[in-house]
C-alpha cells in the first residue's frame, strides 16, 4: 500500500508540468462558393491573426471566456464576420465559412462560458460529436464509452461502468435534477431508450472520480447534462432504420417563456435479429420529454422537466446455435425454444425548479421532483439443448453417443415492481472576489413495492437436476427418488420497503495566485442520514459523512499546462436493490459502501503539425470498505446484501485529442485498470468489472475537395471481463474471463445543407438549417463479442461448460437528419 501511494505521488509530480490554458481555439477550412478550399484568407481576432494555407486550413488562438469577433477577409471576396463567439478554456470550435463575392455575411455564435477552469476533473464533451458519432445506441452514453475509464461490453445497453465500479454507482443529473433508470432490467436489449434525449442537450460534463461534494452520494462518477434554453424557433427530425425522433424549440413573443420538446421511437429488431438466437421480436420503445423555462422577472426563473417513457419488450425465441471450442475440438450448442418473454417498463418524471437571483452575488434554488415506475417481467421459456462435437450435433439420426449434454431448461418469471420516489431540495451559492460558497439540503422519500416470482427447472437426460444443497442430495439414477420436483433455482418474495433520506453539503472554492501561478482549490463535506423500514422489515437508521477536496495549479510558464489532485471519502447509502439479496430477502442493516478516492491528473495543450492538441492524463486509486458483493448477468446486478468484503481499484488513463485532420477533432484513449475484492477474508479475486486494458479511438475525416462528405469512426478494444460463475458455484473457483471485446462502428454522411452551406431563397432547401443523409455500419469487422456465458452441464462428467452469449454481428443502418 505504501508503494502504491508513493507511485501516485510520483505520478502527481510528473504531471505537474501540464495545465489548463487561458485560451481557446477556432479552426476549420475556408471555402469559396464552389466548395473549394480558399488559400491566403486573413483570419483575425482582436488580439491575434493568421491566414489559411494552400488547403484552406486555418487555426487561430483566442482568449477564452469572453466575447470575441472573428473576421475572415480575402481580396476578391466579401468578409465573413463571426460575432460574439464565447469559448471555454481549451475548447476547440470548428467553423467552415463560405466566402462569397457579392455580399457581407454576419453570423453570431454564442457559446456561453461554462467555468471549465473551476470544474477540476470534469470532461466537457462536444454535443456535435454526440449527435454524429455512430453507435448501436447513439447518444451521450455512446461517447462516454470511448473515454479511457468508462467500460461497457454491451452495445444494446446505455449502462456503463466507471473505474471498476458497477452500473448502480453513477449519478446522472439533467439541469441539476437527478434521474433514475428502471430497476428490473436484466438484458441490454430490453432497455430501448436512454433517458437523455441528445437533441435537447446543450452541454455535457462528466467526472470519472474525485468529484466535488455538491455532486452527490455515489461511488464512481457523475454525469451532468444541461438541456437547451431556446432563443428562437427550431425543429429537428431524425429518421433511421432503428426508429425516429423529433424535437421542437419555441420562444414566446415577450421572450419570457421558452420550451424544447422531444419525441422518440425506437425498434431494436434490426440489431437483435443479427444475434445468434433466432427470434420473433416485437419491441416498442417510445418517450416524450419536455423542458420549459419561464422568466417571471429578472430575479425569478422557473424550469420544468417532464418525461414519460413506455417500453414494451416482447420476444419469442425460436432457435440458437453457438459454435465454440478450438480448431481441433469444435463444439456446438444447439437450442430449440418454446414460449416467450413479455416485459413492460413504464416510467414518468415531473420536476419543478425555481431560481431566485437575490443579488449579483447570491443565488437560491428550490427543486422538487416525482419519479414513478411500474415494471413487469413475465416470461415462460422452455429450451431443449444438445451439446457436443459440431459434426455430430446436427446428425440427429446418428446411433453413436452424440452429445455430452442433452436436456431441457424451463425459465418462468412473474416479477412486478412499483416504485415512487419524491425529492425536495434547496441549493444556494454565494460568490464574490473569486470566492464561492455553495450549500444544499435534500429530502428523498422512496416507496418500493416489489414482487419476485422466478424459477428455473433443469432436466438432463430425463432426470430433474435438483439444487446442489445438502437437503436435496440423492443418488439418481442408481437409486429411485420420488420426492416432488424442485426448482434448481427459485426466488419467491414480496417486499414493501420505504426509505427516508436527508442529505446536505457545504463547500468553499477560491481562485487565487501564488508567485504568479494561478491556483484553484475546493473543499467541502456532505452527509446523509437515512431510515429504512417496511412490512416485515426492521426499522434501521444510519448516518455517513464524506469530506472531499480538489486543488489545481496553472503554473505561469510558457507552456500551456495544469496539474491537479483530488482526494475524498465517497459513500453510497444502499438503494432498494442493494438491500435485496439473491433470494429476494431484504436486509435493512446493509451499510453504505465506502471508498477513498485519490486522483492526480494533468492537461497539456500544445500545437502539433500547426494544429491544436490536448493531452489529458490521470492516475487514481480507490480503497473500498463495507463492500456489498454482487454478480452481473448481462446488465442485471444481484447483490449479496452483506457488507462482507473489501476491495481496491487503481489505474492510469491517457487521452490525446486534437485536429488529427485539419478542421476536425478526434481522440485516442488508453486506460489500464485493476480492481479486486476480498470476500470474507478468502483472498483477493477479480471483481465483475475488472476491465484491465482499454484502447478507444474516435476519428473524424472528410474529403479535402468535397468537405461536405464526412466520415466518423469509433474503435474500441477491451480485454475480457470475468465471465461469472454458474448458480450456486463458488466465484473463487470460476475466474475464467470472456474473450476480448473488439468493435468498430463507421458512419458516412453527406451534408446537403449545413451551417456553412446554404442556398438562395428560391431553392427548395432554403428553409433548412441542416439536411444530412448518411449510412452507418455497426460492428464493421463482424467481431463475435460476448457479454456473458450460458452454463450447460455435461451429463457424463457433471462438468459445466461456459457457452458465450454473442452480441450483435454486422448491421447496416440508414439515417436522415433535418433541422429547420
Amino acid at each position: 500500500m505504501k508503494l502504491l501511494k508513493a507511485l501516485v505521488l510520483i505520478f502527481a509530480l510528473c504531471f505537474s508540468f501540464q495545465g489548463f490554458a487561458q485560451t481557446a481555439t477556432i479552426t476549420g477550412v475556408v471555402l469559396n462558393e464552389q466548395n473549394k478550399p480558399l488559400a491566403n484568407v486573413n483570419v483575425s481576432s482582436t488580439n491575434n491573426g493568421t491566414s489559411t494555407d494552400a488547403n484552406g486550413y486555418y487555426i487561430l488562438k483566442i482568449t477564452s471566456d469572453q466575447k470575441t469577433n472573428i473576421t475572415f477577409s480575402h481580396i476578391s471576396h466579401a468578409d465573413v464576420v463571426l460575432e460574439k463567439l464565447i469559448l471555454t478554456t481549451n475548447e476547440t470550435f470548428e467553423f467552415y465559412p463560405i466566402l462569397k463575392a457579392n455580399s457581407i455575411q454576419i453570423d453570431e455564435v454564442t457559446i456561453t462560458a461554462t467555468g471549465k477552469k473551476k470544474s477540476l476533473g470534469i470532461s466537457n464533451l462536444s454535443t456535435q460529436q454526440i449527435k454524429k458519432i455512430p453507435g448501436a445506441n447513439a447518444g451521450v452514453e455512446n461517447i462516454l464509452k470511448l473515454l479511457p475509464g468508462v467500460n461497457s461490453n454491451n452495445e444494446l445497453s446505455t449502462q456503463y461502468a466507471v473505474r471498476g465500479g458497477n452500473y448502480d454507482e453513477n449519478l446522472i443529473y439533467i439541469n441539476e435534477i437527478e434521474v433514475y433508470k428502471p430497476f428490473l432490467i436484466r438484458s441490454g436489449q430490453q432497455e430501448g431508450l436512454s433517458f437523455i434525449n441528445s437533441n435537447l442537450v446543450q452541454s455535457v460534463k462528466f467526472s470519472a472520480g474525485g468529484f466535488q461534494a455538491k455532486y452527490g452520494d455515489k461511488l464512481s462518477s457523475t454525469l451532468n447534462i444541461t438541456y437547451k434554453k431556446p432563443i428562437e424557433f427550431g425543429a429537428q427530425i431524425d429518421i433511421s432504420l432503428l426508429g425516429a425522433s423529433a424535437s421542437i424549440e419555441t420562444m414566446s413573443k415577450n421572450k419570457k417563456l421558452s420550451n424544447i420538446t422531444g419525441v422518440r421511437y425506437r425498434n431494436n429488431s434490426l440489431l437483435v435479429n443479427s444475434k445468434n438466437t433466432n427470434t420473433n421480436f416485437n419491441p416498442t420503445f417510445g418517450d416524450f420529454q419536455t423542458y420549459s423555462t419561464y422568466k417571471l422577472s429578472d430575479k425569478l426563473l422557473f424550469n420544468f422537466l417532464g418525461n414519460i417513457s413506455i417500453n414494451n419488450y416482447q420476444n419469442e425465441p425460436l432457435t440458437r446455435e453457438t459454435n465454440f471450442g478450438t480448431l481441433n475440438n469444435p463444439q456446438t450448442l444447439l437450442v430449440h425454444y418454446q414460449g416467450k418473454e413479455d416485459n413492460r417498463f413504464n416510467t414518468a418524471l415531473g420536476a419543478l425548479k425555481a431560481n431566485y437571483f437575490v443579488s449579483d452575488h447570491v443565488t437560491l434554488k428550490a427543486i422538487s421532483s416525482v419519479y414513478h415506475t411500474t415494471e413487469e417481467e413475465y416470461s415462460d421459456v422452455i429450451a431443449a439443448y444438445r451439446l457436443g462435437p459440431s459434426e455430430i450435433v446436427f446428425n440427429e439420426n446418428s446411433s453413436t453417443d452424440i452429445s455430452k449434454g442433452i436436456g431441457s431448461q424451463f425459465n418462468r418469471s412473474r416479477n412486478d415492481l412499483d416504485a415512487l420516489l419524491f425529492n425536495l431540495e434547496h441549493k444556494g451559492k454565494y460568490s464574490k472576489d473569486n470566492k464561492e460558497i455553495e450549500w444544499g439540503i435534500k429530502y428523498t422519500h422512496e416507496d418500493i413495492r416489489d414482487q419476485l416470482r422466478e424459477s428455473e427447472f433443469i432436466d438432463s437426460t430425463g432426470f430433474s437436476i435438483r439444487p446442489p444443497q445438502s437437503q436435496f442430495t440423492n443418488n439418481q439414477p442408481n437409486e429411485p427418488f420420488n420426492a416432488p420436483i424442485e426448482a434448481f433455482e427459485g426466488i419467491y418474495a414480496t417486499n414493501f420497503v420505504k426509505t427516508n433520506r436527508f442529505s446536505g453539503y457545504i463547500q468553499y472554492s477560491k481562485n487565487t495566485t501564488w508567485n504568479t501561478h494561478d491556483i484553484y482549490y475546493n473543499a467541502g463535506i456532505r452527509s446523509q442520514y437515512w431510515t429504512t423500514s417496511g412490512t416485515g422489515v426492521e426499522k434501521v437508521s444510519q448516518t455517513v459523512y464524506s469530506p472531499r477536496t480538489q486543488i489545481g495549479i496553472k503554473p505561469n510558464w510558457k507552456k500551456d499546462m495544469l496539474f491537479r489532485i483530488a482526494a475524498g471519502i465517497y459513500h453510497q447509502p444502499p438503494f432498494y436493490r442493494e438491500l435485496r439479496n439473491s433470494q429476494g430477502i431484504i436486509n435493512p442493516n446493509v451499510k453504505a459502501q465506502k471508498a477513498l478516492h485519490i486522483v492526480a491528473g494533468n492537461e497539456y495543450s500544445f500545437a502539433l503539425w500547426d494544429r491544436p492538441f490536448t493531452m489529458i492524463g490521470e492516475v487514481y486509486y480507490k480503497k473500498l470498505t463495507n463492500v456489498n458483493p454482487y454478480t452481473i448477468e448481462d446488465v442485471r446486478i444481484r447483490y449479496a446484501a452483506l457488507n462482507n468484503a473489501k476491495a481496491y481499484a487503481y489505474g492510469a488513463e491517457l487521452r490525446l485529442n486534437g485536429a488529427f485532420v485539419p478542421g476536425t477533432e478526434s481522440w485516442v484513449s488508453l486506460g489500464y485498470l485493476k480492481t479486486e475484492e476480498n470476500i470474507e477474508d478468502k483472498g483477493y479475486i477479480s471483481r465483475p468489472t475488472d476491465q484491465r486494458l482499454k484502447v478507444a479511438v474516435l476519428f473524424q475525416d472528410y474529403i479535402p475537395n468535397m468537405p461536405d462528405l464526412k466520415m466518423y469512426l469509433n474503435l474500441v478494444y477491451n480485454t475480457g471481463l470475468p465471465g461469472g460463475s454458474p448458480s450456486y458455484a463458488d466465484p473463487y473457483i470460476f475466474q475464467k474471463r470472456l474473450r476480448d471485446y473488439k468493435r468498430a462502428d463507421l458512419g458516412i454522411s453527406y451534408i446537403f445543407v449545413g451551417d456553412n452551406k446554404k442556398f438562395s431563397i428560391n431553392h427548395w432547401t432554403h428553409n433548412f438549417k441542416e439536411l444530412t443523409i448518411g449510412i452507418e455500419v455497426f460492428n464493421l469487422f463482424n467481431n463475435q463479442n460476448s457479454i456473458t456465458n450460458t452454463w450447460v452441464r455435461d451429463v457424463e462428467s457433471k462438468q459445466q461448460f461456459a457457452i458465450p452469449n454473442f452480441m450483435t454481428s454486422r448491421v447496416l443502418n440508414l439515417k436522415l437528419s433535418m433541422r429547420l
